[in-house]
């Protein structure tokens, strides 16, 4: 074993309990009445932590039958428990024998439950040199939770799993410390396992009385610092507070002899599975078996292999030499003080084969950093080499500012991971877990800037050289992947083209007018003291708009608006945007309310804030375009998001007055596509009544409001294309009668006509969107029209809500993800075509379905003619695509 040695420990009754209530209001029952609920549930779970974290050491461990040394302290311990139900109890003797015959050990201690044993094991290990996750949905264990174990909470209904190392649980318990956990769980006590606790408590007020004291024991020390029932209750409840705080303190010295070293991972025996799985009709399970019983046999444990690494600094010239002999390489920036616009790196690492890195440490000075990456000008500028990196973008940025201009082929880790599981984390610690079997060093952080401190300098190199040992060989596993899921050629003819053409649009920036910026933010100001002030004149009095409290009772107590909103488990009001939404119509203050918060946020989020991202050195705001974010395919921005400055207010659209060109001989140019998603819903749905419309370049809105109404076009009203226009767009997300109702503020019978009508007139619709699901539930995924994939694991759920969420993704997810494989295309083939023609225009910003520009004046005409020819021919659809574009001083001119 290297030093990345990981245990797992399973908490077995709490994962196998989980199991069982997931469906027992559907229990599985096999053909000759056997509950295989639970057994289902618990190796379902373990089968897909067998796959993805590829485990060498764990261990399943269970709770023993009998009283245990807490009965003894405390004889109603867990003593209101029910008993365990037959069919339940029926099912463990199936669920040990599947565990041993996956090669995992049980444990069970007489007189000790699981908590302690896995706390005594899990403290054990970590002495050892292991990191240990403790599976387990219980929150008593973030007690145990230290700088090598971590608890690992395993997600349900559709979420995630969770882990939570020592930031996590200070956060969710609201303390200082790991050891105020007992002090906040035995403040609360447990209603579940008869734990007293005292009463009144619950976690807020745990929290705040641990928060101010320390511990149990600091807040009976300043009792009289308390007032009230509080008081009271502590007092009255001092003795079982205590006692409760011993009851749930695990015990992390359990006699055993267990050691980490001993809970190794066996190969699966499927001798002794198969029958098992036959017995209980686990047919899915039986055939997931084969697969994990094949990847097992021919994983390597690549954790017992060295990386070989050489600090190169020295010897640049013999480095280079070498690097010019191979086709790929890993170039590996590592920014110690993080991927800022105008930072430089401070190492590089360079891989060429397995198990091998060189490095090289960049001089501090900006200047001598330039002149060191300057010796590798031919290497980086050569169109016959690979480079492989983790983020070729931020890679193409710096080289540019250092001169030179990255020509070689590119293969983006991140992004190819992207491509192939866009729902997943694209963190290099995950993937090379999932791909390569290993699991990466954690370097130790000592700030919350991500600043990195080692006090070996050696480790420090090796942890570098180590993950670009990792980038190397993932290299191989994903181009496989890509390959083998048919994948490869949107990743070669979209994704990684793509790449070139944010770098550039990063690079260049956009010029922001910080005077105009100014007089927004004062006319933001004016206009939210006014709407304060008509606020308070319905209210009859002034309170603070901002607080929830308060807004909930002047709302729901004083005016009694929608006769009363319902409170949250809080005890507060929900005041919620959504909430609010809902009650516009039910009283003018609600309108004005919506209208503070809208233009609060403004204010705020742009007006003010927009300056602050303005480079020192350039002069300009530099967004970070996030190619492997959003699961549709779509592009992201932050620092600062430009994807959501509001345009549906006028207040929001004054915000674009201040992007400007920065330079008099340009013009800010926006060309933005019509109603692209409607047009694709028509292509994909092949309806005729949709094509002939955006073929004859009718109003769709207004062409679907008379046939909707069975009227002339001239004789549509305003609000009968306002509802059909919401349709339209509705239908696309999958909206329910209910939904378009509340949307339309209409009867939700009046919704119903309303969706009956439209698919009455576009039977297509209907079609593809029943097509779309039913291919779903046989594949679990959708594509796009370039093949991207959407996963929809959820769409066979038996939770109604779950699957319906998956159903109107098997809808939607094809045609937003071709909007954006659309408008990526684009953006390509205008970049090159700008590149070719050597224009002074530039590409500046991507918004949706929104490309703006700095257009040179004397190419106002070629770009106009560029940019639209590019965007209207990049696809060929049943229906023509169209371009609107305009030019301005400004982006609220041009668009």
């Amino acid at each position: 074993m290297s030093e990345n040695k990981t245990l797992y420990l399973l908490d077995a009754y709490a994962l196998i309990y989980r199991s069982y209530y997931a469906f027992i209001h559907n229990p599985r029952i096999t053909t000759t009445g056997i509950n295989t609920s639970a057994t289902f549930g618990f190796c379902n779970f373990l089968l897909e932590l067998l796959e993805l974290e590829k485990p060498t050491h764990i261990a399943v461990v269970f709770d023993p039958e009998g009283p245990t040394f807490r009965h003894e302290m405390y004889a109603p311990y867990k003593a209101q428990r029910p008993k365990m139900p037959e069919d339940l109890r029926k099912s463990i003797p199936y669920i040990k024998d599947i565990i041993k015959g996956l090669g995992i050990k049980c444990i069970e201690i007489p007189g000790f439950e699981a908590d302690d044993v896995i706390g005594t094991i899990a403290r054990k290990a970590e002495k050892s040199g292991y990191t240990v996750y403790m599976i387990t949905p219980d929150k008593d264990y973030a007690q145990l939770v230290s700088e090598k174990i971590f608890m690992y909470k395993p997600g349900r209904s559709g979420n995630k799993s969770e882990v939570w190392g020592i930031p996590e649980v200070l956060d969710h318990f609201g303390i200082e410390k790991i050891s105020q956990v007992v002090d906040i769980l035995g403040l609360m006590g447990d209603a579940a396992d008869n734990v007293p606790g005292c009463s009144g408590i619950g976690p807020k007020s745990a929290a705040t009385l641990v928060y101010k004291y320390g511990d149990i024991d600091g807040i009976y020390a300043h009792i009289d610092e308390l007032k009230g029932k509080q008081k009271e209750n502590l007092l009255a409840c001092q003795p079982t507070v205590h006692l409760s705080r011993t009851l749930v303190t695990i015990n992390a010295d359990v006699p055993t002899e267990y050691m980490a070293d001993d809970l190794t991972k066996e190969h699966i025996n499927i001798k002794t599975l198969e029958p098992i799985f036959k017995e209980l009709e686990l047919f899915s399970l039986s055939r997931r078996l084969i697969e994990t019983d094949k990847e097992e046999e021919k994983t390597e444990h690549l954790c017992d292999v060295k990386v070989k690494y050489s600090d190169r600094s020295k010897d640049i010239e013999n480095l280079i030499q070498e690097l010019e002999k191979v086709r790929e390489y890993v170039f590996h920036s590592v920014f110690i003080s993080g991927t800022i616009y105008s930072s430089y790196p401070t190492w590089i690492c360079f891989s060429t084969e397995n198990h091998r890195v060189d490095f090289i440490k960049l001089p501090d000075a900006k200047e001598e950093a330039e002149k060191t990456i300057q010796l590798f000008r031919s290497l980086l500028e050569n169109p016959e080499k690979t480079l492989i990196s983790p983020d070729v973008k931020d890679d193409i940025i710096w080289l540019k500012r250092a001169g030179i201009s990255l020509k070689n082929s590119i293969f983006d880790i991140k992004i190819a991971h992207y491509v192939l599981h866009p729902d997943m984390s694209h963190e290099l610690t995950r993937i090379a877990l999932q791909y390569l079997h290993y699991t990466l060093s954690e370097p130790q952080k000592t700030n919350r800037q991500l600043s990195l401190f080692f006090e070996d300098e050696a480790q420090e190199d090796y942890d570098f050289a180590e993950k670009a040992d990792v980038l190397f060989r993932l290299k191989a596993a994903l181009n496989a992947a890509l390959m083998e899921t048919g994948l490869i050629r949107l990743f070669n003819d979209i994704e990684m083209p793509l790449v070139f053409v944010l770098a550039d649009m990063e690079y260049e920036g956009v010029s922001i007018d910080t005077e105009e910026l100014q007089r927004i933010s004062e006319g933001l100001k004016i206009r939210i003291e006014e709407l304060e002030r008509e606020i308070y004149a319905i209210a009859g009095h002034p309170f603070n708009i901002g607080s929830p409290k308060q807004l909930g009772e002047v709302l729901f107590d004083e005016m009694n608006v929608d006769g009363g909103n319902k409170k949250t488990k809080t005890g507060q009001y929900s005041t919620s945007e959504q909430v609010l939404a809902k009650l516009e119509n039910e009283h003018p203050i609600v309108s004005k309310i919506l209208d503070y918060r809208g233009l609060k946020k403004l204010l705020s989020t742009y007006a003010e804030a927009l300056p602050t991202y303005i480079d020192a050195d350039t002069g300009k705001i530099h967004t970070h375009f996030n190619q492997a974010e959003a699961a549709t395919g779509r592009l992201s921005s932050l620092n600062p998001n430009l994807q959501n400055i509001p345009i549906r207010t006028e207040e929001g659209r004054e915000i674009r007055k201040a992007f400007i060109t920065g330079d008099d001989h340009y013009l800010f140019f926006s060309a933005d596509y019509s109603q692209v998603e409607l047009r694709l819903m028509a292509h994909l749905s092949q309806t005729p009544q949709l094509i002939e419309a955006f073929r004859h370049g009718e109003d769709v809105h207004t062409a679907t409001a008379a046939k909707i109404y069975h009227i002339p076009m001239g004789e549509v009203t305003s609000e009968m294309r306002r509802r059909a226009k919401t349709a339209n767009f509705g239908i696309i997300y999958g909206i329910s009668a209910w939904g378009l109702a509340e949307r339309l503020h209409i009867s939700r019978k009046e919704g119903k006509e309303l969706i009956e009508g439209y698919f009455e007139l576009y039977p297509g619709v209907k079609k593809y969107m029943e097509e779309s699901v039913e291919k779903a539930r046989k594949k679990q995924y959708v594509e796009t029209i370039m093949g991207r994939r959407r996963y929809l694991r959820d769409i066979n759920s038996r939770n109604a809500v779950i699957r319906g969420m998956a159903e109107r993704n098997a809808i939607n997810a094809p045609i937003q993800g071709s909007a954006a494989d659309i408008i990526k295309m684009a953006m390509i083939c205008i970049h090159k075509q700008l590149e070719e023609r050597k224009m002074k225009s530039k590409m500046i910003l991507q918004v949706h379905d929104e490309l703006n520009f700095k257009c040179h004046k004397e190419e106002q005409e070629a770009l106009r003619q560029l940019v639209t020819e590019c965007m209207e021919n990049v696809v060929k659809l049943s229906v023509p695509l169209t371009v609107s574009t305009g030019f301005g001083e400004n982006w609220y001119e041009a668009h």
